[in-house]
């Protein structure tokens, strides 16, 4: 059978089964050069190389970098609990520090009250700590932990560090309050070691700045009196014991009546820092006013 040929002008038509022959005729072609030579190993190993290895290259790229990325978490969420159990360590170290730091000036003070212990040693006394002080850098006026349950009463004279700081103005059973003696308006009966002389020692907060009290009436028209002369509370005081050291003589003047004398000293108690004192529980004998 021959194949039908169209008249001219009609497009022209291949029957199927013939074009089924060719494409099989081709197929086997196809596969006996595909399987016997090796006519498309450079095209397709072209192909491969071109796009598959660019693309597994990209792949691998991406997957170390996830890889080095997950590391550097791992890494910083290790570091930042490094870090806070350091930082804990620091706060804890720190507290231990400070802690160490307070018993070490309370051993200091606790040392300074044994000497002024030992000093004033006719004298009954009772260890006691600084719980509040108004407001203000000098204790001019403080709170103790102890009262009345204690043995304490109004009156009783306070000492630390140096000397003198003040008496027992209010008390409460467990609580007392101190009065210095560099409170404005406090004065104390002086007297100089040296030559026994008489003066009256008061509080001015003006003053204390410069650790320093105020004295005046002191009647002195032999010279006696220099700086450096010990001053300690006197037997004619109303409030205070005989003898507690006050504060060494800063600085001596004329007063304008040139009878008496005034001037400055310097305090024997460190008013800046109080931590401990001790209290004198003999209150002063009447007996001797």
């Amino acid at each position: 059978m021959s194949p039908v040929v169209k008249p001219k002008g009609e497009r022209f038509t291949l029957p199927s089964k013939y074009l089924l022959l060719i494409l099989t005729c081709i197929c086997i072609l196809l596969m006996i050069l595909t399987y016997g030579t090796n006519i498309f190993d450079v095209p397709v190993n072209s192909a491969v190389g071109t796009v598959i290895v660019p693309f597994e290259k990209g792949i691998s790229r991406a997957g170390e970098w996830l890889r080095n990325r997950k590391e550097e978490l791992t890494s910083v969420r290790s570091l930042l609990e490094e870090n806070q159990r350091l930082r804990e360590q620091i706060d804890e170290l720190t507290e231990e520090n400070i802690i160490l730091t307070q018993e070490r000036y309370e051993l200091t003070d606790m040392q300074a009250l044994l000497g002024l212990s030992e000093v004033y040693y006719s004298y009954e006394k009772v260890g006691a700590r600084v719980i509040f002080k108004d407001a203000g850098n000098w204790y001019s006026s403080f709170i103790i932990d102890k009262g009345t349950d204690d043995g304490l009463a109004l009156d009783m004279n306070v000492i630390a560090g140096g000397g003198l700081v003040g008496r027992i103005t209010k008390i409460g059973p467990n609580w007392a309050r101190v009065t210095s003696i560099i409170s404005d308006g406090v004065n104390v009966s002086g007297q100089v070691v040296s030559s026994d002389l008489t003066l009256m020692v008061s509080g001015d907060l003006k003053l204390v700045d410069r650790g320093l009290l105020s004295f005046s009436l002191l009647s002195d028209p032999d010279g006696l009196v220099v700086i450096g002369d010990k001053v300690v509370t006197s037997n004619i005081s109303d409030k205070y014991l005989p003898g507690l050291l006050i504060g060494y003589i800063d600085t001596v003047q004329n007063d304008a009546n040139n009878l008496t004398k005034s001037g400055t000293i310097s305090v024997a108690t460190d008013f800046d820092h109080l931590s401990v004192v001790l209290v004198i529980t003999d209150l002063k004998d009447y007996d001797y006013e």
